[in-house]
């Protein structure tokens, strides 16, 4: 296994690191996530037995086009990817420049290297 220099770490850092941008503390996500999917699952259960109630009440002789299963609306729940270390570093810096918290040079040269570190091997750079 080859060395790697500092400044190349620092790349692979940007790139791969990962940062929860969601908005709720990332811990959370661990109890979050199979909430959602449980309650997904749950709504598509519940209207499927509500389909089959209509059916068996009427004799069987339901459109098909009258039962829905699920409720609309449903199922607007995805899991969400965490942004990359250099995203969340270049947003951070924007924000503090557009609320007047530093001075905008020298932010717009460092949000300049980062993309430069941040540049994917096939040339696409970050954002």
């Amino acid at each position: 296994m080859e060395r790697r220099t500092p400044q190349e770490k620092k790349r692979l850092s940007y790139l791969k690191d990962r940062r929860n941008a969601y908005g709720e503390n990332d811990k959370s996500s661990r109890k979050n996530v199979p909430r959602s999917r449980r309650a997904r699952h749950h709504q598509l259960r519940r209207g499927e037995q509500l389909a089959l109630r209509k059916l068996t009440v009427s004799g069987g002789a339901v459109d098909e086009s009258e039962v829905r299963f699920g409720r609309p609306g449903t199922g607007s729940w995805r899991k969400w990817a965490d942004s990359s270390l250099a995203d969340v570093v270049i947003h951070h810096l924007e924000r503090r420049v557009e609320r007047g918290g530093t001075d905008p040079a020298p932010a717009a040269e460092r949000i300049g290297r980062i993309r430069r570190h941040a540049r994917r091997p096939g040339g696409a750079s970050v954002r």
